[in-house]
């Protein structure tokens, strides 16, 4: 008969050789939508190290382009993506350069 301890010990025995290694955790990411002429949504919350994506999803051209300069993607045609990683707390407004009265806002918290 097996004594508490040999039979934890038995029982153990086929995952003693499976080497316990704790996943890294997968970058965090958003997404943004320019959708008849609006950023969606409009404004945005992340954590630093988090990657935004806008996906152009009008017949027409967009781009996005931070007020402060940070980031600035090309023409963006029909179902192109511009994306950008977040590396410092603040929050970023940005616009399209061709149709100024679509703007949006990322909130870059720590």
């Amino acid at each position: 008969m097996y004594s508490p301890l040999r039979r934890a010990l038995a029982l153990a025995a086929p995952f003693a050789a499976v080497p316990l290694i704790a996943a890294a955790p997968a970058p965090a990411q958003a997404v943004v939508n320019i959708d008849n002429f609006t950023f969606g949504p409009a404004a945005l919350t992340v954590r630093v190290g988090t990657t935004v994506t806008w996906t152009n999803r009008d017949d027409i051209p967009h781009t996005v382009v931070a007020v402060d300069k940070s980031f600035r993607s090309k023409v963006l045609d029909t179902d192109d993506r511009f994306a950008f990683t977040f590396t410092r707390p603040g929050a970023y407004a940005y616009f399209c350069s061709i149709h100024p009265h679509m703007t949006g806002k990322v909130v870059v918290t720590p």
